[in-house]
């Protein structure tokens, strides 16, 4: 996958370093600019600067010396943005935190989840959505399930008991139980595939808003920093807790534009395995993990919240604007007109 298209200074002046053999003092400046957002999780020239740190940990990019990964001033200046979108993350979390109830920590994620009566994108996919909406849809969604499970993976080396076995059993399904093509990545692409969109790794970052991109930001943070080791298995806990009903009702969408097994499988697998990893997550791993580290059960309940937040983000969005009359997607020019 090539790098994303700057859509400001800061990632200009970082797309370009990238393939060089040094950061420019410039460019560490701008971090410290571009960090002073007001709106860190809605920032794009942010978001896509910090997409580009963090695919540098997945698959990098063919014209990126995959030295850059561990370059002490690249990292560096990721942490600048990461403390903002940290503090960021927090903010918007809180009142998620808040919602939660006294007692075991599995009954708290079920109550965060009861508390989400937001605009519902699924159900907007079951019964309105046409092919073009669901062709961006999908476009937005490869961001993340195109590598789906790899941000939580991170995890396992950094817990350990009942909670590893837990996330373990989680992960295997997630990667289709040793078998490529029933990789849960592997299913979405036949998704892609059924509605004629490239399903290639990255193919769509530049398509995607600066919301869309900090869904991922945010898991690729929680499971780099290993002291946010229960943040992200509390985001995986909320993903697993809330994936059921609405996959159900995106597989409904799908058959009622006609569309066979290759466009429904990813969501009636999910439809079947999450009814089955919603307990596992939650008393088996996030349970497990609290009694191990009871420190740890604020972390787990800020990283189902961001779970929760960020996705009610990202959908507003995409509504907003089909709802307007427009496109959810940005547009994609060859070159944005920035200057590096």
């Amino acid at each position: 996958m090539p790098l994303p298209t700057p859509r400001g200074p800061l990632s200009a002046a970082l797309v370009a370093d990238l393939t060089t053999d040094a950061l420019r003092p410039r460019t560490l400046a701008l971090a410290d600019q571009v960090a002073a957002t007001p709106v860190p999780l809605a920032d794009d020239d942010l978001q896509v600067a910090l997409y580009t740190c963090y695919e540098l940990h997945y698959r990098g990019f063919p014209e990126v010396d995959d030295r850059w990964e561990w370059d002490p001033q690249l990292l560096a200046l990721r942490a600048v943005l990461e403390t903002a979108f940290e503090v960021a993350l927090r903010e918007a979390a809180a009142p998620w935190v808040r919602l939660c109830p006294e007692g075991p920590v599995d009954r708290q994620l079920a109550a965060m989840v009861a508390a989400d009566d937001g605009p519902s994108l699924s159900a907007h996919m079951a019964k309105q959505a046409d092919e073009a909406q669901w062709a961006e849809f999908l476009t937005l969604r490869s961001v993340y399930h195109l590598k789906e499970a790899d941000p939580h993976t991170w995890a396992i080396p950094r817990v350990a008991g009942r909670a590893k076995a837990a996330l373990v059993e989680i992960q295997a399904d997630e990667y289709g139980g040793g078998s490529p093509t029933r990789m849960h990545s592997a299913l979405f692409a036949r998704v892609m595939r059924a509605f004629g969109l490239d399903d290639t790794h990255g193919a769509h970052v530049d398509a995607a808003p600066a919301e869309t991109l900090a869904t991922l930001n945010a898991m690729s943070m929680l499971g780099l920093h290993r002291r946010l080791r229960g943040a992200v298995v509390g985001h995986l806990a909320l993903i697993e807790m809330t994936s059921t009903a609405p996959s159900r009702r995106y597989a409904s969408g799908l058959r009622r534009l006609g569309k066979g097994e290759d466009a429904t499988l990813f969501y009636d697998e999910h439809v079947e395995a999450d009814a089955v990893h919603e307990q596992v997550a939650s008393v088996d791993m996030c349970g497990s993990l609290v009694a191990d580290e009871p420190e740890l059960r604020d972390d787990v309940l800020l990283g189902a919240a961001v779970a929760l937040e960020l996705e009610s983000r990202a959908g507003a969005r995409v509504l907003q604007e089909w709802r307007a009359g427009r496109s959810a997607l940005l547009p994609r020019p060859a070159l944005r007109d920035v200057a590096v």
